[in-house]
């Protein structure tokens, strides 16, 4: 292959920043406003709830601070105030999304809750809503869902809501990857019950950490406000009847996130350009773009993904910590192209591994839509994937480089890298 190494790194997806947010942090420093308060903080939940199309928006230290909250009100509005020492979930069953990052179901644990995976399914890489249908068939006293929109394309919300309404069930919504993409002409991060949104340093927009609890419920927004400021009584002096959490964005972040809001729609613009382009660089290769609904949805892009199409893998094993492949003529898979771009200097990862694949959740219930379950295998097995559409995905799945400062000319030698490997 006639292709040099990139001299400078193609990031997967890192910070894009403009200006503006270097700005809105020198005023922080010049007001002295360097702590979890100040008109950074309060402009960014204004400016994020008015985008986001909701009343409130309560800012916090990153994402993962957001979903514990959301999962804490869930429980607490479900079964009450808990006894000592417990969470608010005590014990209770949650369904969660499969295929996503952990940081979606952990507040779950922290809870005290039990995280019942349900499988994914082909045409959004999202929840199978017929999968939670059989799951409410098996456990029918479960009251909360945990739902992701994975790499930024939305959810089939609408089926799956209806399935939690005839079952009295709650919505947490993960749209840490998800914000500015629209479903039904809807900003996502709205839809759940609770809903949280995340700026951590590869997302759509960033403020290095942060994220932010979205809702239109005064009082939630409100309980959030508190528990994430040590649940400070408004007392004269430091008074604290409940648990509370150091959850509070800082002022500099939201001063970063404020910069940033400017260029949300010029981002999610230039990361639909880099998935078109890897849709048609791809023509007549044995492979699929991540797939989202073109009536219903507008995704954000944030990581143009593929899968390799099942005939045409070589062989690859993995292991909880490596890989190994055979390469074989006319074919791939996601350890030899992440392995090559690496060597050209290029940035890929492997899809989300499926949290009933992780070792700290594999003893966790897991349904699929037939109602039946088999151990996961971190081994590619075809004849299983109709059983575990979250483990055939990420078996021939992988994230591309989706960095929205990589040029176009940059974007053809990746393609063209990656089309090599199925020589």
């Amino acid at each position: 292959m006639n292709i040099k190494p990139f001299e400078k790194k193609i990031w997967l997806s890192s910070p894009t920043m403009h200006g503006d947010e270097i700005d809105w942090v020198k005023d922080a420093f010049r007001k002295n406003w360097i702590t979890t308060a100040g008109e950074n903080v309060n402009e960014c939940e204004r400016i994020v709830a008015e985008y986001a199309g909701c009343k409130y928006a309560v800012a916090l230290s990153c994402g993962t601070a957001a979903l514990h909250l959301a999962v804490k009100l869930a429980g607490e509005k479900l079964y009450g105030q808990p006894k000592p020492n417990c969470g608010t979930l005590q014990g209770h069953k949650v369904f969660c999304s499969d295929m996503t990052f952990d940081a979606t179901v952990n507040p779950v644990a922290y809870e005290d809750g039990e995280a019942v995976f349900i499988d994914t399914e082909y045409d959004t890489w999202n929840m199978n809503p017929d999968a939670l249908e059989k799951a409410f068939e098996i456990y029918p006293d479960v009251k909360l869902v945990v739902l992701v929109h994975l790499y930024g394309v939305p959810a089939k919300f609408d089926e799956i809501k209806a399935i939690c309404d005839r079952h009295g069930a709650l919505i947490v919504e993960d749209a840490a990857e998800s914000f500015g993409a629209k479903y039904k002409g809807r900003e996502t991060g709205t839809f759940g019950n609770y809903n949280a949104i995340s700026f951590n340093g590869n997302k759509i927009i960033t403020g290095s950490s942060g994220g932010m609890f979205l809702t239109d419920s005064k009082h939630d927004a409100d309980k959030v406000r508190k528990w994430s400021t040590q649940s400070r009584e408004n007392s004269p002096w430091y008074q604290h009847e409940e648990l509370g959490y150091n959850y509070r964005m800082s002022n500099i972040v939201a001063g970063i996130v404020r910069g940033q809001m400017n260029y949300i729609d010029e981002h999610i613009a230039q990361k639909k350009a880099i998935y078109e382009r890897y849709k048609k660089g791809f023509e007549g290769l044995p492979v699929r773009m991540n797939p989202f609904d073109e009536i219903n949805s507008q995704p954000n892009f944030w990581l143009s993904c593929m899968t390799i199409d099942r005939d045409f893998m070589c062989r690859q094993v993995r292991s909880d910590n490596s890989a190994l492949y055979i390469h074989e003529k006319g074919k791939s898979c996601p350890t030899e192209i992440l392995e090559t771009l690496a060597r050209y200097n290029a940035e890929g990862r492997p899809v989300w591994k499926p949290m009933h694949m992780q070792p700290i959740y594999r003893m966790n219930p897991f349904i699929n839509p037939d109602g039946s379950a088999r151990a996961a295998s971190n081994a590619y097995i075809a004849e299983n994937c109709a059983a575990d559409v979250g483990a055939d995905i990420f078996a021939r799945g992988l994230c591309l480089p989706s960095d929205n400062k990589m040029t176009p000319e940059e974007q053809d030698i990746i393609i063209e890298i990656i089309r090599k490997c199925f020589d």
